[in-house]
């Protein structure tokens, strides 16, 4: 089928090389603007700009898709259907009615439970069981659309943002292959709506809320660091600066002989076990200001880190 993708992140990346591989005709990508990254500020391509350039395919790159000289554009490729994932701006009604068979999205949550910017983030901070990929149509209202399908991934204690991202963008894109090929054999997509008694959002992440709370749980606070990894990163004070960490666990062993205040270190052996308000977390992967991502033996040897110090919520 003739295909419009419309995606920016490293997210949309392994839909459209799928797409690409199972012999659809993309006839346009839509990516937001070259941003300016890095520490020269130099104007960077968004990944999917990368794929498509690699694949000479046509990209579109507007600011906003509320020109009538833009919308002109989207309609003149006269696309079969429109596919997005992740895209980043807003898609006005007028370009969904264009493709001939609608506009289906690729969105990182069992919905309707995480509606909107970070599905993902919250799913890990609400302490969910699974998550998983919605194949949906979509509609002006923010992620309402009837859903096609979906597929289901369990939360491991381990998990982090990052590796729930690497596996539902795949799974993501093995979901809308699927479907391509089932609506250019049906000319249609039978969808199920979504029960708006259902609906949570999933509100966009805040700066502040990467700073460590230790009256909190060991569990709450595990979920935190791993929800924030690999943005915008959990973060305590450590020696009266700024600690970011990267990865932690609750620890399994018995607490109830620990007797130590919350942020107090209780051991640097084979981890920095730190105490909260409730049991112990287990720090694998920290990081100083200026340096890097070290492992917890590392940073122990390196910053020689001892037990009774203690991590704090504010400079003290």
């Amino acid at each position: 089928m003739n295909i419009i993708f419309a995606g920016t992140p490293e997210f949309a990346v392994p839909a459209l090389a799928a797409l690409i591989d199972a012999g659809h005709q993309i006839v346009m990508v839509l990516t937001q603007p070259d941003r300016p990254a890095g520490r020269g500020m130099k104007l960077k391509a968004s990944p999917v700009k990368v794929l498509a350039t690699q694949h000479a395919l046509p990209v579109f790159q507007p600011e906003t898709l509320k020109d009538a000289a833009v919308q002109a554009q989207i309609e003149q490729v006269n696309a079969d259907v429109m596919i997005v994932a992740a895209y980043g701006l807003i898609i006005p009604t007028v370009i969904l009615n264009m493709p001939r068979f609608g506009c289906y999205n690729i969105h990182a949550s069992l919905l309707p439970r995480w509606r909107g910017a970070a599905p993902i983030h919250r799913s890990i901070l609400a302490g969910d069981a699974e998550t998983g990929v919605t194949i949906m149509e979509v509609v002006p209202a923010l992620d309402a659309g009837a859903m096609v399908c979906k597929g289901v991934v369990p939360i491991t204690d381990t998990d982090t943002t990052q590796t729930l991202h690497d596996v539902l963008s795949k799974m993501g894109a093995e979901l809308m292959v699927a479907a391509m090929a089932t609506l250019a054999t049906n000319a249609a997509l039978p969808a199920t709506p979504q029960d708006e008694a259902l609906v949570t959002y999933a509100h966009k992440l805040e700066k502040s809320e990467a700073a460590i709370d230790w009256q909190k749980s060991v569990h709450e606070i595990s979920r935190q660091i791993r929800a924030f990894n690999p943005f915008p990163v959990a973060q305590s004070y450590l020696r009266g600066e700024v600690c970011r960490i990267w990865m932690a666990t609750a620890d399994v062993a018995p607490t109830n002989s620990v007797h130590a205040k919350a942020g107090e270190i209780v051991s640097v052996h084979d981890g920095v076990r730190v105490a909260c308000g409730e049991g112990v977390l287990h720090i694998t992967e920290l990081q100083a200001p200026g340096g890097k991502r070290l492992s917890a033996p590392a940073f122990v040897q390196g910053h020689h880190l001892q037990a009774g110090e203690v991590f704090t919520d504010v400079v003290e």
